[in-house]
């Protein structure tokens, strides 16, 4: 703006001076004259202004000293002042694709690892922040990135690959997040959020993964097949103590005299069809029974 109405003062003089020698045109050079001259007040005014925008801060910088942050609304400033605007919105640095980070986990494992890191500028430290950056994309470029970068291979490093992609994935985000922050709060950059979105093994860890997974499978079913085997050695144990047991109270019941009875009692059944039956019944060489079975004994 100030360069604009230096210019527009300098061709009101030009026409106003013309006008003078011309005066056939006087009228017309005057009154552009006169339009320039507006333009030109109107111009340096307007450099004098400068309005800041919600969820903005200015940095005012004049002949190379840097002011304080402007907050949202207008400001007064000199017209020799340029005024460097920053966003004070998250904004989200998105490491994938390209720039997907590289990580080794503390056994050596390579694994690729997506995360976005939303980060915004504190208004109060706006001015700290030019003197690092410069502008708002050298932030992120400067500061953001490569220490993010940094701070996601460190935490990986301390955990193993089954870790790092299955087990403690929650764990590593928070530490990743708190790290990030701690790091970059200082500078004047608030972290809102760090999000751990993927990690993906490379291939010869991915290899690395599923052979053992076999091996654990295979130990799991030989585990089971040892863990049947002794289940079924231990009821077959039981059981034969069960016969034996059984076994023992039947010897220790089965007397001379009780056998003889219950063969009396058999041939007596028999004896139903056959009224008069010799029963070979007895121990050593003892006689006989003879059982009648159509009476009652």
């Amino acid at each position: 703006m100030l360069v604009l109405s230096i210019l527009l003062a300098v061709a009101a003089g030009v026409m106003f001076f013309a006008a003078r020698a011309q005066s056939s045109l006087r009228l017309r050079l005057r009154l552009g004259a006169g339009a320039a001259l507006l333009g030109s007040v109107l111009s340096g005014m307007a450099s004098t202004v400068y309005v800041v925008s919600a969820y903005e801060v200015g940095v005012p910088v004049t002949f190379g000293r840097v002011g304080a942050p402007m907050t949202s609304g207008m400001h007064l400033k000199s017209p020799f002042t340029d005024v460097t605007p920053f966003s004070t919105r998250p904004v989200d640095l998105n490491l994938s694709d390209k720039d997907v980070v590289e990580v080794r986990s503390s056994q050596g494992g390579v694994m690729y690892t997506e995360v976005t890191v939303k980060w915004a500028v504190t208004p109060g430290k706006a001015a700290e922040l030019y003197r690092l950056a410069g502008s708002e994309e050298a932030i992120q470029q400067r500061l953001v990135y490569p220490d993010s970068r940094e701070i996601v291979r460190n935490v990986f490093a301390r955990y193993t690959s089954e870790q790092g992609y299955a087990s403690a994935r929650e764990e590593i985000n928070a530490e990743i997040g708190t790290l990030v922050k701690e790091r970059l709060a200082p500078r004047g950059i608030d972290i809102t959020a760090v999000n751990l979105r993927n990690v993906k093994p490379s291939d010869s860890l991915q290899k690395q993964i599923d052979r053992k997974i076999q091996q654990k499978e295979a130990t799991e079913r030989a585990v089971e097949a040892t863990r049947t085997a002794e289940e079924e050695a231990k009821r077959r144990k039981i059981e034969a103590e069960g016969i034996a047991r059984a076994n023992e109270i039947l010897d220790d019941s089965l007397t001379d005299k009780v056998l003889t009875n219950q063969c009396i009692d058999a041939y007596r059944e028999a004896a139903k069809e056959n009224p008069v039956y010799a029963v070979p019944c007895g121990s050593g060489n003892g006689t006989p029974v003879i059982v009648d079975g159509s009476r009652r004994n």
